[in-house]
């Protein structure tokens, strides 16, 4: 029988590859509540077609909650089917574009099905390095090349965790203003943060410039509703609504976004947040906790302020990709750091996720790769 879910628990595996909300922490009784309202007092709206941008009540809401215009935002099906509509708008199989090293390996899988090029911008503890995005720009446009746009998660980074400081955030708005380059900010986990909150988005520095923000309610409600939302300039987000499976088969998930539009209305979706906030600082404490008492001299990691993961870096002499196969035989899995960069590099980092394993399996998955690392090193 095929199977109902994307991923995958192997017995005796502890599976720290899956960046995914543990099931205890998906919002289970809040949804049915609102799904049961929206089909006892909202039937006929949200079971039929939906406006191409969105239900207009729930874009009203997110619009005064994000301080945007409502015709600068639209309903997507996560940040991935917003990536994916994108790239299928604003670009031509040959473009460049700009990313971060390391950066989400699998909106690389999108930008590679159109056949996307790919320029890594350095980056730091800070960030990327807005004075290279500018250079890189001059150089490649000198050399007749196409740069489509730049992709970047500015906040709690997948995988690194690195946060982009305010202040590179307005010079890359101005820079981007300036120089016409269009900028997709994918916001998924700019809602999980642990300890204080991140740094204003960068469509904030710069009103009316190329800059389109991703936001998702996958990683702070569920991944399954396949709800997600843009904001970017009203002429592209009229492009994007005008394509022909939008006009066919109307807004995306149009059910779905009318029960989260009822979770909203309810005043639910902040105390979830909350208790969602507490729940993963938890596993992310517990990891950390785990990691400083089992990781061997040399393998090195920071604390991260948000999201979902936390990025090892092991000695040089140690490759990741190698060891996860010992890793496996173990009992522990992890994606290595190799996946994450477009041109090359990762070779001895790490990718640990700990937002789906409960205390006990993140301790002794800790365990379990200490004693592998170590062996490694020798």
């Amino acid at each position: 029988m095929l199977p109902d879910i994307q991923f995958f628990q192997r017995p005796g595996m502890i599976e720290f590859g899956w960046g995914h909300l543990a099931a205890d922490l998906l919002p289970g009784d809040e949804l049915l509540r609102a799904a049961t309202h929206t089909l006892t007092h909202d039937a006929p709206a949200a079971l039929t077609y939906g406006f191409a941008q969105g239900p207009g009540r729930l874009l009203h809401l997110l619009a005064t909650r994000l301080s945007v215009s409502e015709d600068e935002i639209m309903i997507t099906g996560g940040t991935s089917q917003a990536l994916d509509m994108l790239c299928k708008l604003l670009t031509k199989p040959g473009d460049v574009v700009l990313v971060e090293a390391p950066t989400y390996h699998l909106a690389l899988r999108i930008f590679r099905d159109y056949s996307l090029r790919f320029v890594t911008v350095p980056s730091d503890l800070h960030g990327l390095h807005v004075t290279a995005v500018a250079t890189l720009v001059k150089l490649l446009r000198s050399r007749g090349e196409r740069i489509a746009f730049l992709y970047l998660v500015p906040t709690y980074n997948n995988p690194n965790g690195v946060t982009l400081s305010a202040e590179r955030r307005a010079e890359l708005a101005r820079l981007a203003t300036a120089l016409e380059l269009t900028v997709i900010e994918d916001e998924a986990y700019a809602e999980l943060w642990y300890d204080a909150p991140p740094p204003p988005p960068i469509t904030s520095f710069a009103s009316g410039g190329p800059l389109i923000r991703l936001g998702s309610f996958s990683k702070v409600l569920a991944p399954g509703l396949r709800i997600g939302w843009m904001q970017a300039p009203a002429a592209i987000v009229q492009r994007c609504m005008q394509t022909g499976m939008l006009d066919s088969g109307g807004g995306v998930n149009h059910f779905t976004a009318h029960v989260v539009l009822a979770l909203l209305q309810a005043g639910e979706f902040e105390p979830h947040l909350l208790r969602l906030r507490v729940a993963l600082r938890e596993r992310r404490d517990t990891l950390l906790s785990a990691l400083a008492r089992t990781m061997p001299t040399g393998v090195t990691w920071r604390p991260p302020l948000g999201g979902f993961f936390v990025w090892l870096r092991t000695p040089p002499d140690v490759d990741t990709t190698a060891l996860l196969a010992q890793a496996e035989a173990a009992g522990v899995s992890f994606i290595p750091g190799a996946r994450f960069y477009a041109n090359g590099g990762g070779r001895n980092e790490l990718r640990l996720a700990f937002s789906l394993l409960p205390a006990a399996e993140l301790i002794e998955g800790a365990r379990r790769l200490g004693r592998v690392v170590k062996q490694a090193i020798g």
